[in-house]
């Protein structure tokens, strides 16, 4: 869409907007609340001391943090979501800078409440903790007391605590190095010179002509291989933070430290890189079938994003993609499907595109309003209609756990948010697939899907074994220099690409531009989730209503078990290797399918 196509905030229709009132009427009214969030906090001082006195006095206090929390989380969520609505508002920016700085303030102003709740000796927290006033809080307490083992003394905290405001550093310099910093130059295109950035990239690398695909990926490579050896000192730093971080809490290392806040045991993921590796066949296959489709006598590393098919002509509106998602989403009963497509007819969700609106999509749920969506919704992209029922997935995990849990222990991990978005997409694909009457939208359809779970199970476990790779060799005394780390990445772009792949001499340096590498340890979590969401989607769809009501316990669990047992009780067991063969499994299938679609074609 042309610039002067896209309206305005104030032209778009209110009905395809979403409506923020269930978090404040308006910004006066949020305004109100930032002013009733500082006069509360002036309380937050006067209970410090008396957390150890009483079961009552503990829940004193956690009885204000509740409080103090949910008017924390409304006006946050409130002034993020008016700023989405358009990058460029100054009075959206404002309130979210007033906001952060007075929620500095008073994580500043509680910073001692953690460790004064787990200096309560063990024989007086267990006592404290048959209370019926803290009922409510035992989750939250048994949580926050698991990690006692790795709480140091208050003067080691304190210097621990001003030593993690340059923990951050190395990801910064990075994001501005290599969004700000980094020149890529321009193409000429066939609507003119446009220039290459990290946003534009992906596009080019989708661009039928091969010539033009190399020259963009030799030019935006150029400047990785220009900073190499100062981008690899950005990544040495921060893995190097991570593991003496690990040291000084007494964890056994960096990845041990990373895992214990989920309770996730290692084995998990060290199950998922050893099952993915012995299972690459399907992989190595597909990328064959990519050599053959596109007819090259050597598959090259830019040739791997261009599509295989055309893209699918189906205009879908608004209202024809959820009476789609209706239909797919059917097998969960009437109370999830009436209540996601009554929230997306109404008003959860913010459309479509306007001037200023952040890019992409996302779901902002909430413990009180509703669970809100952003996207940019476009009726020619089937993709869309897969993004809505992503979202739409991650709205009605937000709106079942909000409503089965105390607001201290609603929030459910990382580790489980992605199977019940990557679930719906699952149950829309099988659905579209057999209601597809035409080859070419059924082949589009495959094809999508085989590519979303190469990018996310496939992909992520290269990443996820890069990064435990890295740790353990800064564990063992080995200096992370440039070339380490483009062996070690080379290494594995071998092994999981195939002998059908012909990499370039700066392939590797695809291993210094990952921005998830500096959150180490997270990436694993995309790859464990779709594998989790395809084997509980064809327990729900081989399945009666036990299995129904097993995922929905998951839905509903929140915060109150750790994720492997919450998974367990839907139904799936993510600390053995079976449900990540299974995807894998899963995948070999598509590229089955995609093999006797092309060959049909």
């Amino acid at each position: 869409m042309a610039h002067e196509q896209i309206p305005p905030r104030s032209g778009v229709d209110p009905k395809d907007t979403w409506d923020l009132s269930t978090l404040f009427g308006n910004d006066e009214a949020w305004n109100d609340g930032l002013a009733s969030y500082e006069t509360q906090m002036k309380r937050i001082s006067g209970f410090q001391g008396t957390l150890g006195k009483s079961a009552e006095s503990l829940a004193d206090y956690l009885d204000f943090s509740r409080d103090f929390g949910l008017l924390e989380e409304r006006l946050g969520s409130y002034c993020s979501l008016r700023q989405t609505e358009d990058e460029g508002d100054n009075a959206a920016r404002t309130m979210n800078g007033k906001f952060a700085m007075a929620a500095a303030r008073a994580h500043a102003a509680a910073s001692w409440d953690a460790p004064e709740i787990q200096a309560i000796p063990d024989a007086a927290m267990a006592a404290f903790l048959k209370h019926p006033r803290l009922a409510d809080y035992r989750v939250y307490l048994s949580k926050l007391l698991r990690y006692k083992p790795y709480i140091l003394s208050d003067k080691e905290e304190r210097i621990i605590a001003l030593h993690a405001e340059g923990e951050g550093l190395s990801s910064e310099a990075f994001s501005v190095l290599t969004n700000v910093d980094f020149d890529f130059g321009e193409l000429d295109t066939e609507e003119g010179k446009r220039p290459l950035s990290q946003s534009t990239w992906p596009v080019f690398m989708e661009n039928p002509d091969r010539g033009f695909r190399r020259k963009a990926y030799q030019q935006f490579y150029g400047q990785f291989e220009t900073h190499k050896t100062t981008l690899a000192a950005l990544y040495s730093g921060s893995v190097k933070n991570d593991c003496i971080r690990a040291r000084i809490r007494g964890y056994p290392s960096a990845l041990a430290e990373a895992l214990f806040p989920d309770d996730v045991p290692q084995t998990v993921y060290d199950n998922l890189v050893s099952t993915v590796n012995a299972n690459l066949e399907p992989l190595h296959r597909y990328y064959a079938l990519r050599k053959q489709v596109l007819g090259v006598e050597e598959l090259r590393h830019y040739d791997v994003y261009v599509p295989l098919t055309s893209q699918a002509v189906k205009r879908t509106t608004w209202n024809e993609a959820v009476d789609l998602i209706a239909g797919a989403l059917m097998p969960l009963g009437d109370e999830y499907v009436n209540t996601l497509c009554s929230g997306l007819r109404a008003r959860w969700a913010d459309r479509y595109e306007n001037r200023g609106k952040r890019s992409g999509a996302f779901s902002a749920g909430g413990y009180t309003g509703d669970p809100y969506i952003l996207m940019n919704y476009k009726e020619d992209s089937i993709r869309d209609v897969f993004t809505m029922a992503h979202e739409g997935g991650h709205s009605m995990h937000s709106w079942y756990s909000a409503r089965s849990n105390p607001f201290m222990h609603y929030s459910y991990t990382i580790f489980e948010a992605e199977v019940a978005s990557t679930f719906n997409e699952e149950l829309l694909f099988r659905y579209l697939r057999g209601q597809t009457d035409t080859k070419e939208l059924k082949l589009y359809l495959v094809n999508k899907r085989a590519d979303d779970l190469l990018s996310t199970l496939y992909r992520q476990t290269m990443f996820a074994e890069f990064e435990k790779r890295t740790h353990e060799l800064e564990e063992s005394g080995v200096p992370l220099t440039a070339d380490t780390l483009r062996a070690e990445y080379r290494a594995l772009l071998i092994k999981y690409f195939g002998p059908a792949m012909v990499f370039e001499t700066e392939s590797d340096l695809e291993g210094l531009r990952i921005p998830h590498f500096y959150r180490a340890f997270y990436v694993y979590k995309y790859a464990t989730g779709i594998s989790a969401s395809l084997a509980l989607a064809e327990r729900v769809l081989s399945g009666g209503r036990k299995e129904q009501e097993d995922y929905f316990t998951f839905l509903k669990s929140g915060g109150s078990r750790f994720p492997i047992e919450s998974l367990k009780v839907a139904g799936v067991d993510m600390s053995a290797p079976a449900p990540v063969e299974a995807a894998c499994k899963i995948f070999g299938r598509l590229v089955d399918e995609l093999e006797q679609l092309i060959g049909s074609v």
